[in-house]
């Protein structure tokens, strides 16, 4: 998180809803209908995602703070990420402002568009589109865990487990649902063949230390076919830190809200998960794709900046819009466009809002890098 502003917006949830819970400014966000959001939505969080036929499509990809929620909080939280990368490209604030007007107008489009209309892809998604479409199996394997061979190398990102452990994750792909779906997904009947080959623990990024993060080798077979290789996440649930609506219905186990939320906002992925607990705690199962990719930023251009806000939050919009009927898409774009702003101007909510968070970041960011730098 020390790399970057950027970084440090990515990786400092809990950051964003201190703000919201404190700040004066906080209540001026709309509250739109309650409805499924992604509550982390940053800009490593979007890309593209393959469903269990490996069809593509740009989606949201993490949804471990989904709620059922407000809206806008996913479309502040987007622009704050923006805002910070093209700060990271040594863009100046009017591209901000131009980012952000874009993101309010894709938004308010995606809620009042035709559901089979698509706005134009910037060429950093068209690029991210392409790349995962050609990746197959050895592209992941090669990526993940080195090499093509049936087992996962130990060292800096996989440690060793414990015999307990193995034990517990052997456990859990023999309890009968957990095998009946995980057989669904790899498209063979419960005649099939499933054994685990090798798992380590899984140490990918800060949030993981402290919690339940497996990657499980499977060889997957089905008689006549022989067997193929999968390589399966195991993610331990927790609970979240996006606040969700008072009286909001969902799942109170935490394993169980996030495949829910992703089944809502993102098919693609949603279809692919299955809840379960592992070692007394909630857990969600997922096959990594090869096609599944962060959407990754190095530098925006000025232009591509503003086409890459417009579109991602147009993504957003139609995941929110997916969930609504035709009356609620227009009551909740009625409270987006009232006030007769300028449509190209950022929305006085988000423009306010992003300004905030930005200023209060850049000083917890800088907080931050003092001490990695004194206690490194």
């Amino acid at each position: 998180m020390a790399r970057s502003v950027h970084s440090y917006v990515r990786g400092n949830t809990a950051k964003f809803y201190e703000w919201l819970a404190d700040a004066p400014l906080a209540t001026t966000i709309p509250q739109g209908p309650p409805i499924w959001i992604c509550g982390d939505c940053h800009l490593g969080n979007m890309g593209p995602v393959g469903d269990a036929d490996e069809k593509v499509d740009f989606q949201i990809r993490d949804l471990d703070q989904t709620v059922v929620g407000n809206p806008a909080l996913d479309l502040v939280r987007l622009a704050l990420s923006l805002e910070t990368a093209a700060r990271s490209s040594d863009l100046p604030g009017v591209a901000t402002v131009n980012m952000l007007g874009a993101m309010g107008a894709a938004y308010r489009a995606a809620l009042d568009a035709d559901p089979r209309c698509k706005l134009p892809e910037p060429d950093v998604v068209r690029t991210a589109r392409r790349r995962a479409l050609k990746r197959r199996w050895r592209h992941l394997a090669e990526e993940r865990i080195g090499d093509m061979d049936p087992t996962i190398p130990l060292g800096k990102r996989f440690w060793p487990i414990d015999e307990a452990e193995r034990a517990a994750i052997v456990a859990l792909f023999e309890q009968r649902a957990v095998r009946r779906r995980a057989m669904e997904l790899a498209g063979l009947g419960p005649e099939g063949g499933l054994r685990l080959l090798d798992a380590a623990y899984w140490k990918k990024g800060c949030s993981s230390l402290g919690h339940l993060r497996f990657a499980v080798l499977l060889g997957v077979s089905d008689e006549g076919r022989g067997e193929h290789l999968a390589l399966v996440d195991i993610k331990e649930a927790v609970p979240p830190l996006a606040p969700a609506a008072r009286r909001a219905k969902m799942p109170r186990d935490d394993a169980r809200r996030v495949v829910a939320g992703a089944c809502a906002l993102a098919p693609n992925l949603g279809e692919r998960m299955i809840a379960a607990h592992l070692l007394s705690r909630p857990v969600v199962l997922r096959e990594l794709k090869p096609q599944d990719l962060k959407l990754e930023v190095e530098q925006f251009s000025r232009k591509e900046a503003v086409r890459a806000a417009a579109y991602l939050a147009y993504v957003v919009g139609r995941a929110h819009a997916r969930q609504l009927d035709e009356a609620g898409r227009q009551s909740w774009l009625e409270c987006l466009s009232g006030g007769g702003e300028d449509d190209r101007a950022p929305p006085g909510w988000l423009w306010n809002s992003v300004v905030d968070l930005a200023a209060m970041h850049e000083r917890a960011y800088l907080d931050h890098c003092r001490t990695y730098a004194l206690d490194g």
